[in-house]
């Protein structure tokens, strides 16, 4: 059976006395905290971006959520989803691990309270962060591989440390969001009564609004993927490999204080169509089209996903390529001029550029959606795949989207792909994105 201990309530902030970071850490990278790197500050300042207030970041992601808890009338939110913790409480833990692994926990209360349950001894990893009310290690991994055939008593423990959060802060308010969690948890959670709700509902529209902080991380992230984009651009040549070009991205991301990257799609010349392929052992060929999706999770676990498009070689392209690609990007900037406050997501699908015939087949399986640590909320639909009420929503500002298109026929030999990252304000929407399109490929 699994067992737990329960840290000291943090009452602040770890003390230190030395120089800080821009961001507001510690100059001391002796620190359990990860960060990004002095490449990566040094390259924002000569850009002319402001970084983000940690302290005050963090501060107004709790804030988002105790504001969807008191609007749903929820006793709290139980999240096992690596980035609705890590949104929660900015701690960050063998994160991919996690993922599949779900040995980390948070407990945030309708007030605010926070309770983070880590790895077994990673208490200490986050000892800094002040708006974590307790730390518990161990009690929240019941699934097999760490619980084995005692998972349903190791499950039924952890549920008894819920259901007195629930008491404590709930009264008589039962309802507790889950985001996702094994099913000995929620029978067990089942079991002392507790009303089970939806998590990731109360996340992700936590999440879908960015306040300063979290949109200057954003524009962080974004320049330091374009960066890495700019190393592989200057990479690219005929003979390497779609592999070889893919680890520049890896490697620059990682070098600056970034995380992951949650795909690998990078394809060349008939591996573009279709598409959704991940980069592999092909050798780029003079006069092919090579097309990638970033998907890169990289300074402050901020997501920065765009795509492009390049030609190959010294050559011209051909007259099918540059048709495709000028389909591709009249798509997405078409449906990025509609997006303002108050547009239904509905009314996007509907209003939406029209693919050729030729390309619908083969479409990509979103139109726009959310951006943040991750793909999010909202998903906008082709028309072709919308679902009545399940995105009844509008346009607010502050969300961050992505707006992409692929352009690939059925049989053909290629296929083009184009992403850029937005941001809605409050009279329109700003582009957030400054990667250059293939100017082979736009004349």
């Amino acid at each position: 059976m699994s067992s737990f201990s329960v840290l000291k309530p943090k009452i602040g902030p770890t003390k230190w006395s030395g120089a800080v970071k821009p961001d507001g850490t510690p100059e001391d990278n002796d620190r359990v905290e990860i960060g990004p790197t002095n490449v990566a500050f040094n390259e924002w300042a000569s850009l002319g971006l402001t970084v983000p207030n940690l302290d005050r970041m963090r501060k107004t992601r709790l804030d988002r959520i105790v504001q969807q808890l008191r609007k749903r009338d929820y006793a709290g939110v139980l999240c096992f989803d690596p980035l609705n913790i890590r949104y929660a409480t900015d701690t960050s833990n063998m994160q991919i691990w996690i993922m599949h692994n779900p040995s980390r926990a948070a407990f945030i209360s309708a007030d605010g309270y926070v309770v983070l349950w880590d790895f077994h001894r990673c208490g200490h990893l986050s000892n800094y962060l002040p708006l974590i009310n307790e730390t518990r290690e161990g009690g929240a991994g019941f699934f097999y591989f760490v619980a084995g055939d005692e998972e349903e008593a190791a499950a039924r423990e952890f549920a008894g440390q819920i259901d007195e959060l629930v008491r404590r802060f709930g009264g008589k308010n039962r309802r507790l969001a889950v985001d996702r969690i094994e099913i000995p948890g929620l029978r067990a959670l089942d079991a002392v009564g507790i009303e089970v709700c939806n998590g990731m509902q109360v996340m992700e529209h936590a999440r879908a609004i960015k306040g300063i902080d979290e949109i200057n991380a954003m524009r962080c992230s974004l320049a330091t993927c374009e960066i890495a984009v700019g190393k592989m651009r200057e990479q690219l040549r005929p003979g390497m490999a779609e592999t070889e070009l893919w680890s520049v991205l890896h490697a620059e991301n990682i070098a600056r204080g970034g995380e992951w990257i949650e795909t690998r799609i990078l394809t060349s010349g008939p591996r573009t169509n279709p598409w959704m392929q991940e980069a592999g052992p092909r050798r780029l060929v003079a006069g092919d089209l090579l097309a990638f999706d970033t998907d890169m999770v990289g300074p402050y676990g901020m997501c920065a996903d765009i795509s492009r498009t390049w030609f190959c070689g010294d050559g011209k392209p051909t007259d099918e390529q540059r048709r495709l690609h000028a389909i591709a990007h009249e798509h997405i900037t078409t449906n990025m001029a509609m997006l303002k406050p108050g547009v239904s997501f509905t009314e996007l699908t509907e209003r939406s550029h029209k693919l050729p015939a030729e390309f619908v087949a083969q479409r990509y399986g979103i139109m726009i959606h959310g951006i943040g640590l991750c793909d999010e909320y909202p998903a906008i639909a082709y028309p072709e795949d919308f679902v009545p009420g399940a995105f009844d929503y509008v346009l607010e500002p502050g969300m961050t989207l992505c707006v992409e298109a692929y352009i690939g026929a059925v049989g053909g030999r290629e296929g083009v792909k184009l992403e850029d990252q937005v941001l809605i304000t409050e009279d329109g929407v700003e582009n957030l994105t400054k990667c250059p399109f293939d100017s082979a490929l736009m004349g």
